[in-house]
């Protein structure tokens, strides 16, 4: 049976990218200013951050239900089934609305959940895309992937509580205080929540904080202290230099993994809510079936 490898912008996946790798990309709607626009449709990463500094009101949303339908339809003329990998359901409601709409499909359509965004969430893609290729079926597909969707963590630090701030997430005064001290937080996905982590007072101890606490999942949780078996890799927001910076430590540190670490922007999804400057290191588990 062919299966079509189905993801959404978060994934970091470009429309482009989605050709090149033969997967198919949702592109996750935004209102700025109450105009919507589409990720890598018509909202490019540099046209979001120049909104996002000038104080435009930006807001995220889910696919309309009428474009994911007419989106699977569509695919389901030339594939057999499609197994469709959105965002985190700890961090949007497009997840359960997609499992939702897959009951009508009569098993055709599988909807995965399995708690990843951003360079986790594509790793999850491409080993899809990888199990598709090699004949497995979209349910067999979808259970590995739920199988094994806490075998990632995610380390981001932000440049500021700003955003934080505004879209409500911490209070004022807990951001005036940061914003005093100039504390880098450390946030963490291990699942399906953002939490915080950790602070630091610059970019410097941030950035050995999340090093640490990979190089500890990776002894402790994972079993592989050289990250032979995973996937490690670099996201940020808006400043692409620092996170090649940050590849070339890592590499340094992790030499089985040269060569294969993806420096990705962050989702848009994701960047609205902590702002420009932000460097993430994730890690995930490599296809073991």
């Amino acid at each position: 049976m062919s299966v079509a490898v189905v993801t959404d912008s978060n994934s970091g996946i470009t429309q482009q990218q989605g050709r090149e790798y033969g997967v198919y990309v949702l592109p996750m709607p935004f209102f700025i200013d109450g105009k919507q626009h589409f990720e890598d449709i018509d909202l490019t990463q540099e046209q979001f951050y120049q909104k996002l500094e000038g104080e435009a009101e930006i807001s995220t949303s889910m696919p309309a239900v009428g474009d994911v339908i007419d989106f699977w339809d569509k695919l389901l003329k030339e594939y057999d089934e499609i197994v469709h990998i959105p965002m985190s359901s700890g961090l949007s409601s497009s997840c359960e609305t997609a499992a939702a709409l897959a009951q009508d499909y009569e098993g055709r359509v599988q909807v995965v959940n399995n708690q990843r965004i951003s360079v986790t969430q594509r790793r999850s893609v491409l080993d899809a895309k990888t199990m598709a290729d090699a004949g497995r079926s979209a349910a067999e597909i979808r259970d590995y992937l739920e199988a094994t969707r806490f075998e990632s963590s995610i380390y981001i630090m932000l440049d500021t509580l700003y955003y934080l701030k505004k879209g409500g997430r911490i209070t004022p005064a807990a951001a005036a205080l940061g914003t005093l001290l100039r504390l880098k937080p450390v946030l963490q996905i291990q699942g399906e929540k953002l939490d915080a982590f950790a602070k630091a007072r610059t970019s410097k101890l941030g950035k050995g904080i999340m090093i640490d606490a990979i190089k500890s999942d990776l002894e402790k949780r994972f079993g592989d202290p050289e990250g032979r078996t995973m996937w490690i890799d670099i996201a940020y927001t808006k400043d692409v230099e620092p996170a090649l910076e940050l590849k070339r430590e890592l590499e340094e540190i992790f030499p089985a993994c040269k060569g294969e670490i993806i420096v990705n922007p962050l989702s848009l999804s994701v960047s609205c809510h902590i702002g420009p400057g932000a460097l993430a290191i994730t890690c995930a588990k490599k296809l073991h079936v």
